[in-house]
């Protein structure tokens, strides 16, 4: 009876975007991620950030704002947790974390995603195939939504800001509900959309960066 409703159901509204939890394929959830992922051109919600140093056992949980404009313009602004911004206009990245480089401010070109926490675009969704090495990394639920994980390692020749990552697609609607990466230090960041807003309205300003009087300016332009 559950496969004939399936079948009608599929029937009637269509191939769907993502199959029931625990019946779909790694190929299948890394299709359907950058199917859905193609046809957002913003993005905006929240985030909260989990960041473990195994070497001095710590671990630091921040919270924030973020806002997306394809391809290179983002806004991450920390509200609770830690101080800062990542701001890239679409020319320019700064990268301003008080808390980590106290009196300064880093400026990158904005086509340097290594170092945009939530840019799921240049992180995991842009040729994942022939980037990475995936794996199948189980079932997990999100928010209450059923989500696949995937585990992503760079293939030899790959430049990436991690050396593993698990992202989380969302079986409902296949976007990235939340990701872990793993440095080659060890630190790992655990990054949960506890909002997303897909092709909704972003705010200009938001792209928009006012170094704090007193801060250095650090150009790392030259180094990329």
């Amino acid at each position: 009876m559950r496969l004939l409703t399936f079948a009608l159901c599929a029937s009637i509204l269509g191939p769907p975007l993502a199959a029931p939890l625990g019946a779909q394929s790694v190929e299948a959830t890394i299709d359907h991620a950058v199917a859905a992922w193609s046809r957002v051109k913003t993005v905006r919600g929240t985030f909260e950030q989990t960041v473990t140093n195994p070497l001095t056992g710590s671990s630091a949980t921040s919270r924030g704002d973020y806002q997306q404009e394809r391809p290179n313009r983002l806004s991450i602004r920390f509200t609770q947790g830690a101080e800062g911004a990542i701001v890239s206009d679409g020319k320019t990245l700064w990268i301003y974390l008080p808390g980590s480089a106290p009196g300064q401010v880093i400026e990158r070109s904005a086509t340097d995603r290594t170092a945009m926490p939530i840019d799921l675009t240049g992180q995991f969704l842009d040729a994942p195939r022939s980037k990475y090495t995936i794996a199948d990394a189980g079932t997990h639920p999100v928010d209450g939504h059923p989500a696949h994980g995937l585990t992503l390692t760079p293939k030899a020749g790959t430049t990436a800001p991690f050396t593993r990552a698990v992202v989380w697609v969302d079986d409902d609607d296949s976007l990235i509900r939340e990701f872990e990466t793993t440095e080659s230090s060890g630190i790992s960041r655990r990054i949960h959309l506890t909002a997303i807003a897909p092709n909704a309205a972003v705010s200009a300003g938001a792209f928009t960066f006012a170094v704090p009087a007193g801060v250095k300016v650090v150009d790392q332009r030259s180094r990329e």
